[in-house]
Parts: C-alpha cells; sequence; structure tokens
C-alpha cells in the first residue's frame, strides 16, 4: 500500500467519543496513517461537545439522531449510512469502540465491503444479553466481526479467549478512558455547573440506561429523595440524559426536592471536575465505572451486574441495583461509616495506564507491516495502585 495507511473510525455517542479521540489524536501524530474520523452523531450535542475538548473534526457526520426512534430505526440508518461511506472511502480498516450502535453498525458494515475490523475496548462481557440492554449483544456481535480486538485487561482477553477468537488477535492495552482523563485532567474546570456548597457532600448521581427505564428510575429517585431528607449535608447533583425515557422520570420526581440539581449534560470536562469533586456517585454507566476509582470517588453502581468487575474486585466499585431500601442502605452506609468509606475511596485505577492508544497504533503498525515490534501488554500491578489522581 502507498501512502499512509487509511484507517477509518466510527464515533456516534459521547462514551465513543472519549475513548476513540485517544486514538484518533494518536494516529493523527503517526505519519503512517491517514485517519478518517465518522460521526453517527446517535447523541448530537454531548458527542460534539467531546470532539471540540479533544480539537477533533469529523470528517463525515452521518447525523443520524431523530426524537424517539427505535433500536431498529437507529440501526438501520447508522448501517445504511457507514455502508455508502465505506463506498466512498474504501479505508484499510475500521475502528469500532464499546458497545453501543455504532460499534456494531460499523463492524457489520465494514464485514460487507470485506474490511478489517479493530475493536477498541473488547471483550467485556455480563453474560446477560438484556443486561445491559442491547449493548451485550452487541458486544458479543461485533467480537463474531473483528479482526483485532484491543481488550482493556487481561479479564476481557479472557473473556474473548473462552468464545474462542484467535489468540494472535487479541491484544491486552488496558482502555483508553485513562488516556483521555490524562489528556484532559489539567483543564477540568466547573464551568456551567451550579454553585456547589463547600460543606456539603456531593452525591453525582448518572442513570440512562435502558433496563432502568421506567419503574427502577423512579425507585432511584424516590431513595435519592429519601437521602436528602435523611442527610442535611448532602447535595445532589443528576446530570439528566438527554432521551426522553429519562427525563420525563426524573424530572417529576424530583423537580423542587431540596439540595437536589438536576442539569442537562455537562461537556466532558466539567463532568470530569464533578466526579472529582463528588464524596461518592450513583451510576449505571459504564466509563464512570472506570473513571471514577482513580479519582479516589466510590462508585455504586445502579445495576444487577456489570460488564466491568475489574472495580468491583478492587473493592472501589460497588453493584447495588435499584431497589429504593437497598441504595439508601448502601449510600447512608458509606456516608456514616468513615472505616467503610475509606476503604472504598483509595485512589485506584485497575483499568488502564494512560498508554492503551500507543499501543493500539503501535499493534496497528505491526499489523500493516510497518514495524515488526509488539508492546508490551498493559497489566495492572497492585489494581489498587495503578493510577491516582488527586482530588481537590
Amino acid at each position: 500500500m502507498r501512502g499512509p495507511v487509511p484507517v477509518l473510525a466510527v464515533v456516534g455517542t459521547r462514551p465513543d467519543a472519549v475513548k476513540m479521540a485517544p486514538v484518533v489524536k494518536a494516529l493523527q501524530q503517526d505519519p503512517d496513517f491517514r485517519p478518517l474520523l465518522v460521526a453517527t452523531a446517535q447523541h448530537r450535542e454531548m458527542l460534539d461537545q467531546v470532539l471540540r475538548l479533544f480539537d477533533l473534526k469529523p470528517d463525515v457526520d452521518l447525523d443520524v439522531m431523530r426524537p424517539r426512534q427505535s433500536l431498529a430505526e437507529v440501526t438501520t440508518r447508522t448501517l445504511e449510512g457507514l455502508d455508502r461511506v465505506l463506498a466512498r472511502t474504501r479505508p484499510a480498516l475500521v475502528l469500532v469502540q464499546g458497545d453501543a450502535a455504532p460499534c456494531f453498525c460499523g463492524a457489520l458494515a465494514a464485514y460487507y465491503h470485506r474490511v478489517p475490523v479493530g475493536h477498541v475496548e473488547a471483550g467485556l462481557r455480563t453474560r446477560d444479553k438484556y443486561r445491559p440492554f442491547p449493548e451485550e449483544l452487541y458486544r458479543r456481535m461485533t467480537a463474531a466481526l473483528a479482526d483485532l480486538h484491543f481488550a482493556p485487561t487481561p479479564w476481557a482477553r479472557d473473556n474473548l479467549l473462552r468464545e474462542g477468537c484467535d489468540p494472535s488477535s487479541i491484544y491486552v492495552t488496558g482502555n483508553t478512558v485513562i488516556d483521555a482523563l490524562h489528556a484532559i485532567g489539567p483543564r477540568v474546570r466547573p464551568d456551567g455547573l451550579p454553585e456547589l456548597d463547600p460543606r456539603r457532600r456531593l452525591l453525582l448521581v448518572t442513570a440512562h440506561r435502558r433496563e432502568n427505564w421506567g419503574e427502577p428510575l423512579r425507585n432511584v429517585c424516590e431513595a435519592i429523595r429519601d437521602l436528602v431528607l435523611r442527610f442535611p449535608d448532602v447535595e445532589v447533583v443528576f446530570p439528566l440524559h438527554r432521551n426522553p425515557a429519562v427525563r420525563e422520570v426524573v424530572i417529576p420526581a424530583l423537580e423542587g426536592a431540596p439540595r437536589v440539581h438536576l442539569l442537562d449534560p455537562p461537556d466532558y470536562g466539567p463532568f470530569v471536575y464533578l466526579e472529582r469533586r463528588a464524596y461518592l456517585i450513583l451510576t449505571d454507566s459504564g466509563g464512570v465505572q472506570e473513571e471514577a476509582p482513580g479519582l479516589g470517588t466510590p462508585v455504586l453502581v445502579l445495576r444487577e451486574t456489570t460488564e466491568r468487575p475489574e472495580g468491583v474486585a478492587a473493592g472501589v466499585v460497588r453493584l447495588v441495583g435499584t431497589d429504593r431500601n437497598r441504595v439508601v442502605a448502601e449510600v447512608a452506609r458509606l456516608l456514616e461509616d468513615p472505616e467503610a468509606y475509606r476503604s472504598m475511596a483509595a485512589a485506584t485505577n485497575p483499568y488502564g495506564d494512560g498508554r492503551a492508544a500507543w499501543r493500539i497504533v503501535q499493534i496497528l503498525r505491526v499489523y500493516f507491516g510497518l514495524s515488526d515490534e509488539l508492546p508490551e501488554p498493559f497489566q495492572p500491578a497492585n489494581p489498587r495502585a495503578s493510577l491516582r489522581v488527586d482530588k481537590e
């Protein structure tokens, strides 16, 4: 192949952009590659925020977002758009990230065009096809289509091996979200956030998973009301996902509750500030489970399963589900028991060392015959001592 190798990277949601941005930036710095960034824009505003933060502009913007579109509509619009892009650009490789529709559709479209696929953040599993829904199946189907599996941790690698993936196609790289934290950490500011009382303990809440829509999310809101009434020194910030299925539950349940701030989704930089500023976090997000441990912030996960068990094993993340009484009890334990809090607040991160994007580019150099030296795989040392970012 003459000239720089064209590599097409697909992003559509905010987590996609956060985790793919370090890879695209690393490819841009290597003269042997020509990265093409395609935004499906499943999360329009949230995606744009992240791309601006990392100084990235899509080469192609499919703009598939429509109000209240179904999963089938998202899938067909994304697949059709990527099919046209691949026919026109003819890349040597397609990179997809994570577990959302752009990941699976990008891999499937590439397969239809007989273009190799590299899966960033491969191998995460819950073994329950409805939790998270539809992300668990998107990951599994992408693994069947991928030629290169960039597993963030040894546990993720082992999942792929158990499923019969070729061992020579699997590389343990660390998670690129840690690269992103390193890149923007010095720049995080509370821009656009409400004024927070430094005398109060901040509880940061995020919830958007489809399996939590409806009654589970109402239970979480009721638990938050119970907590602010029980603990007058607690202040809550709840950035609301753009999806109406989230807003139509949370706003009526919590609007007007004392010391509860309901926000539009902040930019990624201010959100990282909130993660660092928080006393603890309640979330059903996957990325937050990876980021917060490195910021010294305990995480209670509003799910019964997680495809990221490393944080649970390290003791910095705990699964609590969405039962109202259980959520209240678990939060109260951390608010009332200093030793229980300290055991979870050790500033650690078992997910990466900030060099994942570099490893991915070096692996691609070997794959395309530009080098013969593979990087050493990421191997967390003591999972309680792999990354530290001081809290304010």
